[in-house]
C-alpha cells in the first residue's frame, strides 16, 4: 500500500496541480487517524487483562479490534502522507510525526503476521514478539499522536495549559498604550516599543503555524526577513497600508472563518488587532534593535537593597515591614498570630521535620517569656542533626541525589549524600556550598555528572547538557530545556544560549544539533549572562568548571541568591514569593521583599539558618495558615499573598511521626551507610529517618520522587494513590500493628490509651463526643486489632497530617 502511495505522490509531484482524488483523501487523515490510536490502545488494555490466558473470552474482540486498529493505522499512514505532498505542508515536527505514523504502520503489518502465525498456525512461541511489537504499536501511534497535536494545535500544546506556563502574558487584558504611537513622528524608543509589542502578539498567537518549527503556507512570522517576505500567497504586509495588507484582512475575520489567524485558539483582542493595524499603517517599522526588550518578562540579574520601610510599633522584623507594605497597598487585614501549640508544631515540621514532643509542648506552653518564640525557633536550629536529616529531603530532590537506582549498577551515577549531609550538619556558607557542586570533587560530584546510565538519548540530554539544564533550574531558577533543542519558546534563551552554557561541563565543545538534526555549528564557550564574566573556552573541563564556581557565587549574580531565598520561603511558608519556584522570571508578588532578602542573606553571610530564624520569627509566619482549593490558584494572576500556605506533610515528615508516636516505619539497619558515612550521625534508637532510607511504595504513594530528574516542588494536596496506600498498605498496616502491641503494654486501659494518643498526635486532649466513640470502639479492654484501628484512624485526620 504504500510502495503503491509514494508511487502515484511521485508521479504527481510532476505535474503542477496536485490529482484532485489525492487531495481529497489526504484531507481524511485527520479523520481516520484517530481510529488506529483508540483501537490499539484498546487492544492493549484487553491484552493486558488476557496475560494468564492467552485464549481468553476476549480473545475474538481483541483479534477483531486489533486488525482494525492495524489497518486503519496503515491507511491513516498512507493519507498523511498524501496530506503532507499536497498541502505543502513542512517542519521538524512534520518529519517526526510522519517517521513515527509509517514506523507504526509498519509495526502493525508485523502484527497481523504474527497473530496470524499464533491463530491459524497454533505456533504459540510467537506469543510473546506479538505482545511486545503490540506495546511498541500502541508507544509508536501515542507519539505519532502527539506530533500530529503539536502540528495542529503548536508544540506547546499540552505544555501551556500547566500552572505557570505564559503565565506573563494574556491576550486578553493587553494593556497598550496606542496614544502614545499615534503621533506623526515617533521617538526611536517609541519605535522599538511598537515593534516589540507586535512581536508579543506574533510569538504567543502565531509561533505555533508560522514559527521555525512550522510554516503554514510557507509563512514565518518569527524574524524581520521573513515577515516582509510573506509566504506562498505573497506578501502579507504592504507598509503604510493595513487594509490592504493581507495579515491584517486574515485577523479582521470572524471566528471559524476558513481564512481567519490565529485560525487554532482565541482570536486576537481588539486591541491587539489595532496595534497590528497601527503598526502597519505607521510602516510596519521594524528597527533593527528590535526585541532586545524581551517580549517575556526578564528579572534583573543585578543585586538590588531597597530602602527598609519605617518600623511601625508593633512591627520590627524586615519581613514584617515589607509585608505591612503589601497588605497596606491590596488592604489586606493583619490576623491574629497563630496559639502556642500551633505554632510549636509549625517551627518543628519546617526547621526538624519532626512534631513535637507532648513534653516540648507542655515546656513551650510553661514558658513566660516574651521572646520564647524566638529562643525556641534558635533551638531547633541549633539542632544540627535532626535539622540536616529534614533538609536532606529538600536537597536530595533538588539535587537529584538518592540511594539506589540502575545508574548506580552501571556506576553512571553518583551519590554525594555524605558531602550533603555534612555540608548541611556545619551549615555550610551557601556560596561555598554551591561552588563545591560546580567545581567538585568526588564526593560532590553527583549533581552536575549527570545520569548516564540512560546514556545519550538525545543531544538534547546528554550528561553535559544534562549539567546545565540542571544548574540552570536548581542554582538560576530557569528553564534550559526547550532551549537544549531549538529555541525556546516560552522564555529568550536560544538554542545557542544552551549549548554555549553546557560547554563549560564539556572537555571539547558540543556541535549544536537542532531537533536532533546536527548543524555543523559550535557555540562560544560562555555563561547565560556575560556580564558575570568570561569563561575560558580554550581551557579543560577542570579549569571551566573552577571558573564557572567562581563567577556563578559572586555577589553580582544576585539572581543565584533571589533564587535561594525564594525556596526557602516556599518551604517555610508553601508558596514562593515568585511561583513556580523554578520560573524566577516570573513577576513576584513582592518585588522589594524578594530583593531585600537576597542581599540580607549575602550580607549575613551566605547564612541558610539565618534565613530560616528570619523568616520563622516574623509575624507573617504566624498567621493562620491559608488553604486553596486547588494547586492551581497559587500559580493564578489573581494570587494575593494572605500569609503562610496550608501544606500537607510531606511523606518523610508522615513517616517520622508515626515513628515517633507508634513504632518505627524505618529501621536502622535499613539505612545503606555505603557509599556515605553517616553511621556516626544515626540516633541511638532502632528508627531511622525517612529521608535516609531508599525510596519505595509507600514513600512513592506519599509523593516522594524519584529524583533521576530535578525535582523542586512536591504536590501537597492529596490523590488516589496515597488513599489507597494509607488504607491498605501493608507498610503502614505492619507499623501500626507493632505499635499497637507497643501501646497496649504500656497503656492498658483505654482512658489512658485514648487521652495519650491525642496529646502525643494532636497536642491536645480528646473532646467529649471523641472521647466516647473512642471509648465505644476501644471497650474496657482494648484489643490489639482495636488499638490499631484506633491508631489508623487518628493518622488519617486533615489535623494530623496538615501543618496548619
Amino acid at each position: 500500500m504504500l510502495n503503491f502511495i509514494l508511487l502515484f505522490l511521485k508521479e504527481s509531484a510532476q505535474s503542477s496541480e496536485p490529482f484532485w482524488l489525492f487531495s481529497f483523501l489526504g484531507r481524511l487523515h485527520p479523520m481516520l487517524v484517530h481510529f488506529p490510536i483508540s483501537l490499539l490502545i484498546l487492544a492493549a488494555l484487553f491484552e493486558l487483562l488476557s496475560l494468564r490466558n492467552f485464549n481468553s473470552k476476549l480473545r475474538p474482540s481483541i483479534n477483531l479490534i486489533l486488525t482494525l486498529g492495524a489497518a486503519s493505522a496503515i491507511f491513516s499512514a498512507a493519507f498523511g502522507l498524501l496530506l503532507a505532498q499536497n498541502e505543502s505542508l513542512d517542519g521538524d515536527v512534520l518529519f517526526l510525526h510522519q517517521w513515527a505514523g509509517i514506523t507504526t504502520s509498519v509495526l502493525a503489518i508485523v502484527l497481523l503476521i504474527l497473530l496470524h502465525q499464533i491463530q491459524r498456525k497454533s505456533q504459540l512461541k510467537f506469543i510473546l514478539p506479538y505482545r511486545v511489537v503490540l506495546l511498541l504499536s500502541v508507544i509508536g501511534v501515542s507519539i505519532a499522536g502527539h506530533f500530529g497535536a503539536s502540528m495542529t494545535h503548536g508544540e506547546t500544546y499540552l505544555t501551556e495549559v500547566l500552572p505557570g506556563q505564559n503565565a506573563n502574558y494574556s491576550s486578553s487584558d493587553g494593556n497598550y498604550d496606542l496614544i502614545a504611537f499615534q503621533a506623526d513622528t515617533l521617538s526611536e524608543a517609541n519605535q522599538l516599543k511598537l515593534t516589540n509589542e507586535v512581536r508579543a502578539i506574533f510569538a504567543h498567537n502565531c509561533y505555533k503555524c508560522h514559527g521555525s518549527a512550522k510554516q503554514k503556507g510557507e509563512l514565518r512570522l518569527d524574524e524581520k526577513a521573513f515577515v516582509f517576505e510573506g509566504g506562498e500567497s505573497g506578501k502579507v504586509i504592504i507598509p503604510g497600508n493595513a487594509k490592504k495588507s493581507d495579515l491584517y484582512q486574515r485577523i479582521t475575520l470572524p471566528k471559524g472563518h476558513d481564512d481567519v489567524m490565529p485560525s487554532k485558539g482565541k482570536t486576537l483582542t481588539g486591541k491587539e488587532i489595532a496595534l497590528i493595524e497601527l503598526w502597519i499603517n505607521k510602516g510596519a517599522i521594524w528597527p533593527d534593535g528590535a526585541l532586545q526588550s524581551s517580549i517575556f518578562r526578564v528579572a534583573e540579574l543585578a543585586p538590588r537593597n531597597p530602602a527598609l520601610p519605617v518600623k511601625s510599633e508593633n512591627l520590627s522584623n524586615p519581613i514584617d515591614l515589607w509585608v505591612n507594605e503589601y497588605f497596606t497597598k491590596n488592604e489586606i487585614p493583619w490576623a491574629q498570630p497563630v496559639d502556642d501549640r500551633t505554632y510549636l508544631r509549625r517551627i518543628y515540621l519546617d526547621i526538624i521535620g519532626l512534631i513535637p514532643s507532648n513534653v516540648d509542648l507542655t515546656s513551650f506552653m510553661a514558658d513566660t517569656r516574651p521572646n520564647k518564640r524566638e529562643i525556641w525557633v534558635q533551638k531547633l536550629l541549633e539542632s544540627n542533626d535532626s535539622y540536616a536529616q529534614h533538609w536532606l529531603t529538600f536537597w536530595n530532590d533538588a539535587l537529584r541525589n538518592d540511594y539506589t537506582g540502575t545508574g548506580y549498577i552501571t556506576g553512571g551515577r553518583y551519590n554525594l549524600t555524605d558531602w550533603l549531609y555534612k555540608s548541611l550538619r556545619q551549615n555550610k556558607p551557601y556560596n561555598a556550598f554551591v561552588k563545591e557542586l560546580l567545581n567538585p570533587d568526588d564526593a560532590s560530584k553527583g549533581f552536575i555528572a549527570g545520569i548516564q546510565w540512560r546514556g545519550t538519548v538525545n543531544a538534547s540530554q546528554r550528561t553535559e547538557m544534562q549539567a546545565a539544564q540542571n544548574v540552570g533550574q536548581v542554582l538560576l531558577g530557569l528553564n534550559l530545556k526547550c532551549a537544549s533543542c531549538h529555541d525556546s519558546f516560552v522564555s529568550d534563551w536560544k538554542l545557542e544560549d544552551a549549548y554555549a552554557f553546557a560547554n563549560i561541563f564539556s572537555e571539547k565543545p558540543l556541535e549544536m544539533n537542532r531537533c536532533e538534526i546536527p548543524m555543523g555549528k559550535f557555540a562560544p564557550t560562555r555563561l547565560l549572562w556575560p556580564s558575570l564574566g568570561e569563561i575560558d573556552g580554550t581551557a579543560n573541563r577542570a579549569e571551566k568548571l573552577k571558573q564557572l564556581s567562581e563567577k556563578m557565587v559572586q555577589p553580582a549574580n544576585g539572581r543565584l541568591y533571589r533564587t535561594i531565598v525564594n525556596r526557602v520561603w516556599k518551604q517555610m511558608l508553601g508558596r514562593g514569593v515568585v511561583e513556580p519556584v523554578d520560573e524566577m522570571d516570573n513577576e513576584p508578588w513582592s518585588q522589594d521583599l524578594l530583593d531585600w532578602l537576597a542581599v540580607d542573606f549575602v550580607n549575613k553571610g551566605y547564612d541558610v539558618k539565618k534565613l530560616i530564624y528570619l523568616i520563622s520569627t516574623s509575624k507573617v509566619y504566624q498567621m493562620p495558615s491559608q488553604s486553596f482549593e486547588n494547586s492551581g490558584l497559587l500559580v493564578d494572576d489573581a494570587y494575593k499573598f494572605k500569609g503562610t500556605t496550608r501544606k500537607r506533610m510531606t511523606a518523610e515528615q508522615f513517616s517520622d511521626a508515626v515513628s515517633q508516636l507508634f513504632a518505627p516505619v524505618f529501621k536502622v539497619d535499613q539505612v545503606k551507610y555505603e557509599p556515605f558515612e553517616l553511621v556516626a550521625y544515626l540516633p541511638a534508637e532502632k528508627k531511622a529517618r525517612a529521608s535516609l532510607v531508599q525510596n519505595n511504595p509507600f514513600l512513592t504513594a506519599l509523593g516522594r520522587p524519584n529524583r533521576e530528574v530535578v525535582s523542586t516542588s512536591r504536590d501537597s494536596q492529596g490523590n488516589l494513590l496515597q488513599a489507597l496506600e494509607m488504607t491498605n498498605g501493608e507498610l503502614l498496616n505492619q507499623t501500626l500493628k507493632e505499635g499497637a502491641k507497643n501501646w497496649k503494654e504500656r497503656y492498658p486501659d483505654s482512658n489512658t490509651l485514648i487521652s495519650e494518643m491525642f496529646n502525643q498526635a494532636l497536642a491536645r486532649n480528646p473532646s467529649q463526643k471523641e472521647l466516647a466513640i473512642a471509648k465505644e470502639s476501644l471497650g474496657t479492654k482494648p484489643s490489639i486489632e482495636s488499638i490499631q484501628d484506633f491508631m489508623w484512624s487518628v493518622v488519617l485526620l486533615p489535623e494530623f497530617q496538615i501543618v496548619y
